[in-house]
């Protein structure tokens, strides 16, 4: 508590004016109703997949709609490019103004990377980055005001919803899934890169069974070996889909749930108890671009590390 009288009122103010706008937020439906007699609280519609936004014009390959998930898309690419342009357009050694704000958080995810990966780290930082920092503000951007709750009014099934203009991008799977196959890509791309053709031995290994029937086999156990390394190689490649459906299901299922959890306590309570469900909702969103990131950065350094008793 503050020493001076005047600190202190104003804390007492403070106070006051939290637990009044708890009360507020509380009854405010009854107080509305009050003062506008037809008032009715109407639960906001919660999908799945993204609402469809109509256009006056028609969009090449898009059509005369689009999802309201991508121009929330565009407006992290925007603010990605914009900010780099004007950042790094003067470079300077000594960094200052916005090229030393943006130096900073990226200085300080390389030496993270650099931590993680070694040698291999200005390799992989590029797209490992991106994706970090596209996630990261798509996800922070879904809790701006206006994402989910401005938008166009419509009748649907006899009912009157709302379309938003502009819902969290990682809420449609079909953002996540892009980004999970791009990981995925990038992952065989690299190991290519690094090892050559042998890389492919991870998914089809015949070498032993070749060997033991050319007669270079030693032993029934090398013919045991190669049949089971055959299998493996199968499932090594199945993994690499399996990959795809857990990268972008994780993402989206945080992002969508942190979607609902926000409307169904902004409906039930209109001031200040969201609060706590929104600072939630900040770490989640990092937590969720760091892991996906992260896993990314994994997955290329397990691809691009020499396999086989030659390395040993």
């Amino acid at each position: 508590m503050p020493k001076t009288a005047s600190g202190k009122l104003g804390c007492i103010v403070l106070i006051v004016l939290i637990l009044a706008l708890c009360v507020i937020g509380f009854s405010l439906e009854n107080i509305l109703k009050l003062v506008i007699p037809e008032f009715h609280k109407q639960m906001p519609e919660i999908s799945m997949a993204p609402e469809k936004l109509p256009l006056p014009f028609e969009l090449p390959l898009l059509g005369p709609e689009i999802p309201n998930t991508l121009p929330a898309t565009w407006l992290t690419m925007a603010l990605l490019i914009i900010v780099s342009f004007f950042a790094f357009r003067k470079p300077r050694m000594v960094p200052s103004g916005l090229q030393n704000v943006i130096e900073m958080p990226v200085e300080f995810f390389y030496n993270f990377v650099e931590g993680v990966a070694g040698e291999q780290a200005r390799r992989f930082f590029p797209l490992v980055a991106t994706f970090f920092f596209f996630i990261i503000i798509s996800n922070w951007f879904g809790l701006f005001p206006g994402f989910g709750s401005i938008g166009l009014k419509e009748y649907h099934h006899g009912e009157e919803i709302l379309i938003p203009f502009l819902r969290s991008a990682n809420a449609d799977l079909s953002t996540t899934i892009a980004l999970a196959v791009i990981s995925v890509v990038a992952t065989q791309y690299f190991g290519l890169k690094t090892l050559g053709v042998p890389y492919l031995g991870k998914f089809f290994n015949f070498r032993r069974v070749a060997n033991f029937l050319q007669g270079k086999g030693s032993s029934a156990f090398d013919l045991l070996t190669g049949l089971v390394e055959i299998p493996v190689g199968i499932l090594e490649l199945l993994s690499e889909f399996t990959k795809i459906v857990s990268f972008s299901f994780r993402l989206f299922g945080n992002i969508f749930a942190g979607e609902v959890l926000l409307i169904v306590m902004g409906f039930l309570v209109a001031f200040i108890a969201p609060l706590p469900f929104m600072l939630l909702e900040v770490f989640v969103g990092f937590v969720q671009a760091l892991i996906f990131a992260m896993l990314s950065l994994v997955f290329f350094m397990m691809a691009t590390v020499h396999h086989g008793g030659e390395s040993h």
